[in-house]
């Protein structure tokens, strides 16, 4: 395993992050491990030098915060041996000021959070989406207090434009106030349309790259068939993948089949590692319900593509529109 620092902070993280939205309860999704079946998971992914873990309240409505908690406490010796990521914005429940960014949701969401964690502090705490309804300060002011009292380290932040972004660290540096040290962002070998704006802005700003959905729903692992064919039960039960990804980028596929055929490796290989050489990625955020996708994200870490490799994988790359952000 290799680690780095997100962006010019002072956090350090493992180059393969832990995506913990697959374990809650399995009686919302076919594809959910409760936390028996996902303790192996994440004591190999220990084993193996993961140390960045990243899940949100709003999965399966905090079974996931639940379940991430107990694995941690399991597999690890200290708290200071994990870097532990979690996301507030999405509703938690019936009420108004149950949802969005506003200084009183923020601060009743992160100590939920931090009891379904069993935790006193949160490494890493994004804002899942950018919230129209609250003034940008009051969210940028809240989020500083959380760090000022101990119950957050980090702020980050998840999918939004880039002049958001912009607005969000600029209006935290005026004041003083914690700006955001990442963006975990929609980006993958059939999605990048972050290399636009946002991920210069990111590079720019010193904030690190921290991906979600690196394979594209499993899309680039060759998962669906342009016939309409599903080969795993996520992606006969993930009706966006079919929003997200169209005919048009079967060519992406096909050519990731191609190199990773050449390279002796499966495909999920070959996109991972694509993903690890962009500039300013830090961490892609990988799904894992069985052992070989643990083997193929740390695989990937190691695995360098030549210059002639990565112009035959972005070549059949067609522009999308903006996805993620909702």
């Amino acid at each position: 395993m290799r680690y780095s620092r997100v962006g010019s902070s002072g956090l350090v993280v493992s180059r393969v992050g832990l995506g913990m939205m697959s374990y809650g309860s399995t009686s919302r999704r076919a594809w959910h491990l409760d936390a028996d079946a996902a303790l192996p998971l994440v004591r190999a992914a220990a084993e193996a030098g993961v140390t960045f873990f990243d899940t949100a309240d709003m999965y399966d409505q905090g079974a996931s915060e639940e379940v991430t908690g107990t694995l941690l406490r399991e597999v690890f010796g200290s708290r200071d041996d994990f870097v532990l990521a979690t996301k507030v914005y999405f509703p938690m429940g019936d009420a108004p000021t149950s949802r969005g960014l506003s200084r009183k949701h923020l601060h009743a969401a992160v100590d939920a959070s931090l009891r379904r964690l069993g935790t006193d502090h949160i490494d890493l705490y994004q804002i899942h989406r950018w919230d129209d309804a609250t003034p940008i300060e009051e969210t940028m002011c809240a989020l500083d207090e959380l760090v000022r009292a101990g119950k957050v380290r980090y702020p980050g932040a998840s999918s939004m434009y880039a002049w958001q972004f912009a607005k969000a660290q600029y209006t935290a540096r005026a004041h003083g106030w914690s700006g955001f040290v990442s963006m975990q962002n929609l980006y993958n070998l059939a999605y990048r349309e972050e290399e636009r704006e946002m991920i210069p802005l990111c590079r720019d700003l010193g904030v690190g790259v921290l991906p979600y959905s690196p394979l594209a729903r499993g899309f680039l692992t060759g998962s669906r068939t342009r016939g309409g064919g599903r080969s795993t039960v996520r992606g006969r039960s993930d009706p966006l993948a079919e929003e997200h990804y169209t005919d048009d980028d079967f060519t992406v596929v096909d050519t990731v089949a191609e190199v990773a055929r050449e390279r002796g490796v499966p495909p999920a290989q070959v996109a991972l590692a694509w993903l690890q050489g962009r500039p300013g990625v830090v961490s892609p955020i990988v799904g894992v319900t069985r052992p070989a996708h643990l083997d193929d994200a740390v695989a990937a870490v190691e695995l360098e593509l030549d210059d002639a490799e990565v112009r035959r994988l972005e070549a059949p790359y067609r522009p999308h529109p903006v996805l993620g952000h909702g």
